[in-house]
């Protein structure tokens, strides 16, 4: 989920990205176990977290992957909650929810923080608040769809990418009566210079935080994704009469790629040029 100013009239008004963020920072400090008690609201928060847990394609434990029934039935009630909040909503021809994922203690924060006065009126500036689609990338195996489409760097061909029951993204975006073409690509995608700010609110899916003893962090960096399919290919040979110094085993160039790769990881500064 994000939080994006806009400078054209769109919505609702906006307040600036400083408060924005100082609110985004506030809300993110309730699902702090450390914190919550301090905020009147915060079992709100925690309420609807716990709703949203239950709506699944799965029977004890939770599923929603990309367009499934679960996940249109989340859709639907985030945006039962935007509109609670006076937001207008609706769902563009990629799935995601405006007005709503990436992340559902996003969203819950960022209606709390639109709803706090029940002023939206005052606002000076247009506030979306959107949920993208896909970002995990579990059932196709492209990760980012929603949000790369609004950044318009989704390529048309991606419609095409199939999971693993050949169903392509636009037949599971097409079965839950939404349309997509190449110009509605296009229409999707919006004018940087049109957004004013940005601010996104994401739960630590890691250990630092909690290791530090710190409830929040700003974040300065974000891992990137680069997947491949290698094979390694080698030669047969008996295993005990050809000389190791004549062998090309897979397996062992395969070990040897793997720990490589580690320690770039690991210490990065040797392999990489500022």
């Amino acid at each position: 989920m994000t939080v994006v100013t806009r400078v054209s009239q769109r919505i609702h008004s906006a307040i600036s990205p400083t408060s924005v963020l100082a609110l985004a920072c506030h809300f993110l400090l309730l699902v702090s176990s450390a914190i919550t008690p301090c905020f009147g609201f915060s079992g709100v928060a925690v309420a609807r977290l716990h709703q949203l847990g239950k709506v699944s394609d799965g029977d004890g434990y939770l599923e929603r992957i990309f367009m499934s029934p679960a996940a249109v039935r989340a859709g639907n009630l985030i945006r039962e909650w935007m509109e609670d909040a006076g937001l207008r909503t609706w769902v563009d021809c990629l799935g995601n929810v405006h007005g709503r994922v990436e992340g559902i203690i996003s969203v819950v924060s960022a209606l709390k923080v639109l709803s706090i006065d029940g002023k939206l009126g005052e606002l000076k500036r247009p506030v979306e608040v959107i949920a993208f689609s896909d970002e995990e990338g579990v059932r196709f195996q492209s990760t980012f769809i929603g949000s790369a489409a609004i950044a318009g760097i989704l390529p048309v061909s991606a419609l095409q990418i199939t999971d693993k029951s050949g169903v392509t993204i636009q037949d599971a975006l097409k079965k839950n009566s939404i349309e997509v073409t190449e110009e509605h690509l296009q229409q999707l995608s919006y004018d940087p210079k049109s957004v004013w700010g940005y601010v996104k609110i994401h739960i630590e899916q890691g250990p630092v935080l909690e290791w530090v003893g710190f409830p929040l962090g700003v974040v300065k960096g974000i891992a990137g994704q680069t997947r491949l399919k290698v094979t390694m290919r080698g030669s047969q040979g008996h295993a005990g009469t050809v000389p190791m110094s004549m062998r090309h085993d897979p397996m062992a160039a395969a070990a040897e790629a793997i720990v490589l790769l580690e320690s770039l990881c690991n210490i990065h500064s040797r392999f990489m040029c500022n």
